[in-house]
């Protein structure tokens, strides 16, 4: 209860009395994945990330089973990004890729039922964003290998007006939120990029950077995993810097998502390095596996990066 109070404090804006109200919030994250699919709309949002503080538009599409999402940028240099049912169409910034990335928890087929193995789902109140009467509910890990979320819903429509993403202590890691919005069909003219959005023959904004790639089985495995999380995809790619071949894993638990990159060295100099960009952490562990061979396990994810470390030790190769 008591981190449940100071997101309220510190994040949660204007919440009711009745913010403790005991009530059933899975419900509401059902009907947010929902409305992601079938509610068309435009509106203006703020994202914030790493102390990057940015205002864009965005144009969704829901027409059937596919949806069409379009982001401009409103300030700083000028970039856009088009994506066809959650595949990159073009892109003219890589921090776009982040801003428009794929957000796990509006994905059809986001099992519900496993989510509140890891994370307990509780009822805050009403607030009110946009303009709009919303429900807020808070998505907590439950335990240390992932982070929390606070979501603000539309009580009408159910779609997400503000989505804050928390640290075990509170802390804010990136904000998602509109400052206007319409709901209703949007036109094909504001959905066609301009001609300074390149098209990109990647075929998603996975923030792993990997989905262009071939899948096929590797022989890396980890030997540790915080619960929940499963392998997803996995495959090798030539490396962008060298003539080896990188080996590539990615893991969710429905809601987070962390990526594995395993690359042979040569360069006697490489470094280990530990990064966290926002939410977003990077660290590298220099190894030798048998045969005296050095290889660079690189961790990338949303993820503390503690648990980001433990899983680049716990990598092994079932070939050696």
């Amino acid at each position: 209860m008591r981190v449940i109070l100071l997101y309220v404090v510190f994040f949660g804006g204007w919440l009711s009395a009745s913010a403790f109200a005991s009530s059933d919030a899975n419900a509401w994250l059902n009907r947010l994945v929902v409305a992601a699919q079938q509610k068309s709309f435009q509106g203006n949002f703020v994202f914030e990330r790493a102390g990057v503080f940015s205002s864009y538009t965005v144009w969704h599409e829901a027409s059937g089973n596919s949806v069409r999402e379009r982001y401009l940028r409103l300030d700083g240099p000028a970039a856009e990004i088009l994506k066809i049912a959650d595949r990159l169409q073009c892109a003219t910034d890589d921090f776009m890729l982040q801003v428009a990335g794929n957000k796990s928890w509006k994905n059809p087929d986001l099992d519900i039922q496993a989510i509140e193995k890891l994370y307990e789902l509780h009822l805050i109140g009403d607030s009110r964003i946009a303009g709009y009467p919303a429900t807020a509910f808070a998505m907590m890990p439950r335990d240390q290998h992932r982070y929390g979320f606070e979501f603000h819903v539309d009580k009408n429509t159910a779609l997400p007006l503000k989505v804050l993403m928390l640290s075990e202590k509170g802390q804010l890691l990136e904000r998602f939120q509109f400052i206007s919005l319409n709901v209703g069909p949007v036109t094909s003219t504001d959905l066609k990029p301009t001609v300074d959005c390149p098209v990109t023959t990647q075929s998603s904004s996975s923030t792993a950077d990997v989905s262009s790639h071939k899948s096929e089985e590797t022989t890396w495995h980890s030997d540790w995993l915080p619960t929940g999380f499963r392998l997803i995809d996995s495959g090798v790619r030539k490396s962008p810097v060298s003539t080896e071949s990188v080996t590539w894993l990615v893991y969710s638990d429905g809601i987070a998502n962390f990526s594995v990159f395993l690359e042979p060295l040569d360069n006697p100099t490489a470094k280990d390095e530990r990064n966290q960009m926002g939410p977003t952490a990077a660290i590298s562990k220099r190894i030798t596996v048998a045969g005296g061979r050095d290889v660079m396990i690189t961790v990338v994810g949303e993820i503390p990066i503690g648990t980001a470390e433990r899983i680049g030790l716990s990598m092994r190769n079932s070939a050696n």
